[in-house]
């Protein structure tokens, strides 16, 4: 049968999530944030999420949206710069040890020690080589990760390559976004397929068994961030120890007994 030549038009892509509905949707799983938040606090949990993906994927998005409700004293979100040329000439992955988390700690790294596989490796600040030396001993790293009690879950973002087009030429145009951009991004962006290929090598050697890699489709980034936390919270049991005991406010003392000073206040003209 011969394959039909029409075009795909915008009612063959699929229909994208609405704000209201994301707000919602957002609001029920924060709610269930600061539930597996108490539970991991409790318990002494250790959990560290890895986010991977090509620049512009949503990861830095995903992110905020999984910690926007909950403590940044629980939650901590790892990103580091550049190695300084010390941290060069120590071990690989040294620098990322320091920031795993210790009992009661949610450790999220926006791009991990998996930089070796990637960008360092596509855009030749190591050879292939130190590549192939890293995928081959970072499963066991990983194991001794998650032997010595660490909850380890790993996601990449797969954005498609117009989508991505679209997410950078966005960040030129507004100025709020304009930090997002390196000329690190502007050189990655030609090299599709060598990132491709650092991928799929990436997830051969390192989809282990205790370390699974998991991988969220992001063209539509709401959708990718409410799947996301739902099935970060499907990995991690956890109870609602929330209402453990019903909350009231205290009745609150007389307020006017003390006379405040007039001090004069520097206050911050109102222009708005």
């Amino acid at each position: 049968m011969a394959k039909s030549s029409r075009k795909k038009d915008s009612s063959d892509q699929p229909e994208k999530l609405g704000g209201k509905a994301y707000e919602k949707a957002l609001r029920n799983l924060h709610v269930e944030l600061v539930k597996l938040q108490e539970w991991v606090v409790a318990k002494g949990l250790k959990v560290c999420i890895v986010f991977e993906g090509r620049d512009g994927a949503g990861k830095g998005g995903t992110i905020k949206a999984i910690t926007e409700r909950v403590s940044p004293r629980v939650f901590r979100v790892v990103a580091l710069p550049a190695p300084t040329e010390r941290e060069k000439t120590q071990m690989y992955a040294q620098r990322y040890l320091t920031h795993l988390p210790a009992a009661g700690e949610v450790v999220i790294f926006d791009r991990s020690w998996y930089n070796r596989a990637g960008v360092e490796r596509v855009m030749g600040f190591c050879t292939d080589e130190q590549a192939s030396r890293f995928l081959g001993v970072v499963p066991l790293l990983e194991k001794m990760m998650v032997e010595s009690g660490i909850i380890l879950i790993k996601y990449w973002l797969e954005v498609s390559a117009e989508e991505q087009t679209k997410r950078l030429q966005d960040r030129i145009n507004d100025g709020r976004k304009l930090w997002k951009l390196s000329p690190m991004d502007l050189k990655s962006y030609t090299r599709w397929d060598d990132y491709t290929r650092a991928r799929d090598d990436m997830f051969a050697a390192s989809d282990s068994s205790w370390a699974p890699w998991f991988m969220a489709h992001s063209d539509d980034k709401r959708k990718a961030r409410l799947n996301i936390i739902g099935h970060l919270l499907t990995r991690i049991p956890y109870k609602d120890i929330t209402r453990d005991e019903v909350v009231k406010l205290p009745k609150r003392g007389k307020i006017g007994k003390y006379k405040a000073v007039p001090y004069p206040f520097k206050v911050i003209e109102e222009r708005f």
